[in-house]
């Protein structure tokens, strides 16, 4: 990967969990580059190099998507579906992390392949821990396969 290449791709529309996780990153040098995309038309856009991302190298990244399910435009659970189905993009791997504590939205999350759901934390301090371990696992200990295109 260049080191222009996406570590970590942020899709999140909440202004407060994309400053607080930003903030937790830069705090515990977690990752080098994050993308955030605010909906979820923009995170599919950016990943498959479409619409106002046409052109962009998708073998550049991102290392691990940390996805929000309640998005605008178009559902993390609906990204979820796309992102699993596709083979240039099935191998990277999807954490979500919401609020949403609904049995069926883990459930069909599982279901469609993600790799973690995670529970937001409300506390900062929690949230900021939560996102230096996730930065620390995904980005640091585990390993993708080779035919991704990343390792």
């Amino acid at each position: 990967m260049s080191d222009t290449a996406v570590e970590i791709l942020l899709v999140e529309d909440n202004p407060n969990d994309v400053k607080l996780a930003l903030h937790a990153f830069k705090k515990n040098k977690v990752a080098n580059h994050v993308h955030v995309a605010r909906d979820g038309a923009e995170a599919l856009e950016f990943m498959f190099g479409t619409g106002r991302y046409a052109g962009r190298d998708i073998e550049s990244g991102p290392r691990v998507i940390l996805l929000d399910l309640k998005l605008p435009l178009v559902d993390g659970i609906e990204v979820l579906r796309l992102l699993k189905a596709d083979p240039r993009t099935q191998a990277i791997p999807v954490v979500v992390l919401t609020a949403s504590r609904e049995e069926r939205d883990v459930v069909q999350s599982y279901q469609l392949g993600v790799n973690s759901y995670i529970v937001k934390p409300v506390d900062f301090d929690q949230f900021t821990e939560s996102v230096r371990e996730l930065g620390f696992y995904w980005l640091l200990l585990n390993h993708l396969p080779a035919t991704s295109g990343k390792s």
